[in-house]
């Protein structure tokens, strides 16, 4: 029998993380090489790289590569695909948690409904929908031969309900539908590519609640009466689902979508 300490012990695995850089990147980054994996750093030009990954050798000795990709052009998308491939490195786990949220100054994007473009829903559904397809689709042979092969998609829990507009009054914040569209498609890609690619790779999601990021404190205090535990989420809170999903702890577990919402879904 296997204990817990050796089936989530990720050593000798590698891991890519897509939107590596961001908040909740760096806290994926730094659970997987606490566990011992080595791992691709993937973000947008210009992304703060070496911070990251001189603090993760510092932490943990583990191996960092770092690839430079604008996921939302097909393109690009192509390119990194072909490095991964034609590396002799390999591939455990892909980890698409990159994401187009948007600004309020992206035009037609955090506006009325009426007012949203369908430019920006083609932003959006690229990157949030179509590059995870691109990205899984073109690493599942590396990924097919791969010990303990998984793919982790970060969705959200706009792809199952449908937004509050009573949290976002007096606030310039907005919930696209081009986002919760891409996040809903997501979860049904995340069951639909399970039962194609199994039994080599296993495939969950993880839909996270509203993360605090200093939204406005109007917005925060609504959010926290309607969320049993009475908080929002931090990047903390997703060390452990990311262990779990990523190593062998959930070996039997595929098809999911695990929600980290602090009970948001269940009144």
């Amino acid at each position: 029998m296997r204990s817990i300490k050796e089936l989530s012990n990720l050593q000798g695995r590698r891991a890519l993380i897509t939107g590596a850089t961001g908040g909740l990147g760096k806290v994926i980054a730094d659970t997987l090489a606490e566990l011992g994996a080595d791992l691709v750093l993937v973000d947008r030009p210009g992304s703060d790289f070496d911070r990251l990954s001189e603090s993760l050798i510092k932490r943990w000795g583990v191996k960092i590569e770092i690839q430079i990709c604008d996921l939302e052009q097909e393109v690009r998308r192509t390119e990194l695909l072909t490095r991964l491939n034609d590396s002799l490195s390999g591939l455990n786990i892909l980890i698409n948690n990159a994401a187009f949220v948007g600004t309020s100054d992206i035009q037609g994007w955090s506006a009325p409904f009426e007012q949203q473009t369908v430019e920006t829903w083609r932003r959006a559904l690229e990157v949030n929908l179509t590059a995870i397809f691109h990205l899984s689709q073109g690493l599942t042979p590396l990924l097919k031969v791969a010990e303990g092969a998984n793919i982790i998609n970060m969705a959200s829990i706009y792809g199952m309900y449908g937004p509050d507009w009573n949290l976002y009054q007096g606030t310039s914040m907005s919930n696209p539908a081009a986002y919760g569209a891409a996040k809903g498609g997501l979860i049904q890609f995340t069951r639909w590519l399970a039962t194609t690619i199994a039994p080599k790779i296993r495939v969950n999601a993880i839909s996270p609640g509203g993360i605090y990021r200093n939204q406005p404190q109007n917005f925060v205090d609504r959010y926290k009466a309607k969320t049993p535990l009475r908080r929002m989420g931090t990047e903390e809170d997703f060390r452990g689902v990311i262990a779990y999903l990523a190593s062998d702890m959930s070996k039997y577990v595929t098809g999911q979508n695990l929600l980290v919402d602090g009970g948001w879904g269940v009144w």
